[in-house]
């Protein structure tokens, strides 16, 4: 039999909210950073991603950039207050369950985020999915810059990742069985590729082309 892989979009799909808007917010209310014009920005941006007309590079620099000049060590506390305070109560008891019954059954769990790993590591761990895909913070000498490593893990990008990394485990989507879990049009890419294919609360343009290929429509909140 082939194994089965489980693919999950994070934001609006497993959690009931956007990681990468809810840490700007985070932040703001922190004081960390020029809040006015960052709520702004993120109200933008997060605009175009929803309508799946946010350009990869524009929206992955705005919430990596956020990091720039610290250390991991030197985020780790308020990442943790973070999670622990917004992005945990976002979290349904029917995404864990889902989650659980995936796991249950002995399938590979995948988390696969636009957000960049920094921000959904703890996510992951707290899922108990082991497998963490995302864009991913380049880090130089300890220090974050700013700037990304490897491929965007946004739409096509989500796609090139995951074949990259089931390569590394040398297989490939033609020999396992594969579900994908998404909310956005931006991950469209993602499901057309996989062989079980769910919407999650989806977006008015995903939603359509669910009903076309007549793909389970389920909400997790």
């Amino acid at each position: 039999m082939k194994p089965v892989f489980v693919f999950f979009d994070l934001d609006h799909t497993l959690l009931d909210g956007d990681t990468d808007v809810l840490w700007i917010e985070f932040l703001a209310k922190e004081g960390l950073l020029d809040g006015q014009a960052l709520l702004q920005r993120n109200q933008e941006i997060s605009y175009l991603y929803k309508t799946g007309a946010v350009d990869p590079h524009e929206f992955t620099a705005f919430y990596v950039g956020t990091l720039v000049h610290k250390s991991w060590q030197d985020w780790q506390v308020l990442r943790e207050k973070f999670f622990n305070e917004h992005i945990l109560p976002c979290i349904s008891a029917k995404a864990i369950a889902l989650v659980h019954s995936h796991r249950k059954q002995g399938h590979t769990l995948v988390l696969t985020s636009a957000t960049n790993t920094f921000l959904t590591e703890l996510t992951a761990q707290y899922l108990k999915i082991n497998h963490l895909l995302g864009s991913v913070p380049e880090c130089i000498e300890g220090i974050f810059t700013g700037k990304t490593v490897g491929t965007l893990n946004l739409r096509d990008g989500k796609v090139i990742n995951l074949k990259a990394w089931l390569l590394q485990q040398g297989l490939s989507l033609e020999n396992i069985i594969s579900y994908g879990y998404s909310d956005s049009i931006n991950d469209l890419p993602l499901l057309e590729c996989v062989n079980h294919a769910i919407a999650v609360h989806p977006d008015e343009k995903l939603a359509l082309i669910a009903q076309e290929k007549k793909w389970p429509v389920i909400s997790l909140y």
